[in-house]
């Protein structure tokens, strides 16, 4: 099974906006995955989509690539949080507040699907006797409340 990997770091976002984006395209088919990012209204999806597409091509360079694209698939994708930026803001007062400027790392692994083997198909079994088979009568249930078919019988 091939696999490529693409990481694309100090990314100027927060680890969780990122990880929103990502839980969307988590598992499914590349093209797929290509397709939501293009159509998503976050910022940060036009930077998930260079590394998604990076990993297709770090996939598809690997020796032993069937070079069918269709059967990529997104493995993994997450989102690990980089260094932050501390800076300060001046407020009223003589104050000041401190402003974190987060940055994430982001990773995304595709890999190929194997091929699905066609199963032989199932000998087909005759049938006992002239007829087909009858359906069985359904049970009776046992009833665990007092007032059921139980409380009849022991009257």
């Amino acid at each position: 099974m091939i696999a490529g990997q693409a990481t694309a770091k100090y990314v100027r976002t927060s680890a969780q906006k990122a990880g929103l984006v990502l839980a969307l395209i988590r598992g499914g088919d590349v093209n797929q995955a290509l397709s939501a990012l293009q159509f998503s209204r976050k910022k940060i999806a036009r930077d998930i989509e260079k590394v998604l597409r990076s990993a297709i091509a770090n996939a598809q360079q690997k020796p032993g690539f069937s070079g069918d694209v269709e059967r990529l698939y997104v493995s993994a994708c997450y989102a690990d949080q980089g260094p932050s930026q501390k800076r300060v803001r001046p407020a009223p007062m003589g104050r000041a507040y401190r402003v974190v400027k987060r940055t994430a790392h982001l990773t995304v692994a595709v890999a190929e699907r194997p091929e699905k083997k066609k199963a032989a198909p199932a000998p087909v079994k005759a049938a006992k006797g002239a007829g087909a088979a009858e359906p069985k009568a359904p049970r009776a249930r046992k009833s665990t409340k007092t007032g059921g078919a139980t409380a009849a019988k022991k009257k």
